[in-house]
């Protein structure tokens, strides 16, 4: 069980550390370092440069929605501890991989005479060069002239993100299609961000082999495979062959009706028409006498 002291230190270190938040903070300065992955590099802390005597110095990692604080207290959190090392000015990482890449936030808290807090900070993005790998086209091999074809292009290890461009039958595709002649018959547009190709309307003119480049400065270009679009026009003559065969059936159909009835298959039964007469015997009756003594209709 923890002593009355450690209870004390570990009082004071979660109230240091929420207590922070509820100062405004003066953003120093902001900047951005690229360096290649594996590589060491050292994150400056402006904020800490403009204070003097010995302010606390707090570091967190900002990535997405996530923020992780990784060191406080004179002391690094997991996984840094081993792979960074703390000086004044900054922090250092023998080693840097994609992982690494985010914002890195250094906040300084000075006190005053008056024993009030100022805190500052200072942010470093820091991105972590990694050239792409090869990436993959996709979509469809065929589509109807007329219609809309959309290509895609995938990478996804680049870093920063690269920028794509499309390739048919070994010819760079220009951002607008007008401005050269062999896609000038060419309706078509290319997000060099997300390397999505689009064409809209498909013509005969389209037809080709199609293949991505992703490029982010870092390394060499990558590129895909290539993948065949055929553009096709509307079959007419298998339309004109399946509504012949449809009324092909529509006429066996009819004819089939037309000799059920003939057959008499579908006439309605009619009710038997003949009449049951019941008599009853007389009884005691002499003989040259007839009395009928009830008759009725069944």
């Amino acid at each position: 069980m923890a002593g009355p002291g450690a209870w004390g230190r570990l009082h004071f270190v979660l109230l240091s550390v929420s207590s922070w938040s509820l100062i405004s903070a003066q953003v120093m300065d902001k900047k951005t370092i690229q360096v290649p992955e594996n590589d060491p590099i050292e994150i400056p802390c402006a904020a800490y440069m403009s204070k003097s005597g010995t302010p606390r110095v707090e570091w967190k990692f900002e990535k997405g929605s996530s923020i992780v604080l990784f060191y406080y207290d004179s002391k690094f959190t997991d996984p840094y501890k081993g792979r960074a090392q703390y000086t004044p000015t900054g922090i250092r990482f023998t080693s840097v991989t994609r992982k690494d890449t985010g914002k890195y936030i250094c906040e300084v808290l000075s006190t005053g005479s008056g024993g009030s807090g100022e805190l500052s900070k200072s942010e470093v993005d820091l991105i972590v060069q990694v050239p792409p790998s090869k990436p993959v086209a996709k979509g469809p091999t065929s589509v109807t002239i007329g219609n809309k074809a959309v290509l895609k292009c995938v990478e996804t290890d680049g870093s920063p993100p690269p920028t794509f461009q499309w390739y048919r039958d070994n010819i760079l595709m220009p951002s607008n299609p007008k401005i050269n002649e062999k896609f000038r018959n060419s309706s078509y547009t290319i997000d060099t961000k997300t390397g999505v190709l689009t064409i809209e309307p498909v013509t005969s003119f389209d037809t080709g082999d199609y293949f991505c480049e992703a490029q982010n400065n870092v390394g060499t270009a990558q590129k895909s495979e290539a993948i065949h679009l055929e553009a096709t026009e509307v079959n007419v003559g298998g339309i004109v062959a399946a509504v012949v065969v449809l009324l092909i059936v529509l006429a066996l159909v009819a004819f089939g009706i037309w000799f059920a009835y003939r057959r008499g298959f579908f006439s309605k039964r009619r009710g038997s028409t003949n009449k049951q007469v019941i008599y009853s015997q007389p009884s005691n009756r002499s003989d040259g006498e007839f009395k009928q003594t009830s008759s009725f209709l069944v």
